[in-house]
């Protein structure tokens, strides 16, 4: 996955990987599971410049926010997409602040249960993660989740329509004979 891929070749790219309905659904889970628990841990990196302390955790959300809003096709997207990383980043932060013990647990725990569901729902899939392939994957996660809980909404159905057509249709893969 390129950088100079449109928010359609991007989003197709990563269908490819996701057409398994119960796949799916685990991704409305794990992704944001994922996305906490990193904000978690970046939290208590502090980055001082002169006027100006961030963590890390902002730091990492400014770069991605700077990424899916400069994504050819769809600055609706790019927009709902940083707004919920955003929320997930500002949730992060309140829970860091405690013990280390504290920290590591919601870190370290929300990212490896959200890696768990994500293995589950490959399983189903009967296909890799798409960040094997392409690490960039791991940004179009998220876009991926927040696309898919807006198609649901209504927006955009020529979009989904689109990615349909090059990914295939969703479906319930058979686990007794897989193809």
């Amino acid at each position: 996955m390129s950088a100079q891929l449109s928010t359609l070749d991007l989003l197709t790219q990563y269908a490819t990987y996701h057409r398994d309905r119960r796949n799916i659904v685990t991704h409305f889970i794990g992704v944001p599971m994922i996305v906490f628990g990193v904000g978690v841990l970046l939290a208590r990196l502090h980055l001082t410049l002169p006027g100006l302390d961030l963590t890390g955790g902002w730091v990492a959300f400014c770069l991605a926010a700077a990424w899916y809003l400069s994504r050819r096709g769809s600055l609706t997207l790019g927009l709902a997409v940083t707004a919920a990383t955003g929320v997930l980043m500002a949730l992060a932060h309140t829970v860091s602040g405690g013990s280390v013990a504290s920290w590591l647990s919601w870190g370290l725990g929300m990212f490896a249960i959200g890696w768990v569901i994500q293995f589950i729902g490959h399983y189903y899939e009967g296909r890799k993660p798409a960040f094997v392939d392409d690490i960039v994957g791991l940004l179009v996660g998220p876009m991926f989740v927040t696309a898919e809980a807006m198609f649901m909404l209504g927006w955009n159905k020529s979009l989904l329509a689109e990615i349909e057509h090059r990914a295939g249709p969703t479906h319930i893969r058979d686990l007794a004979h897989p193809a």
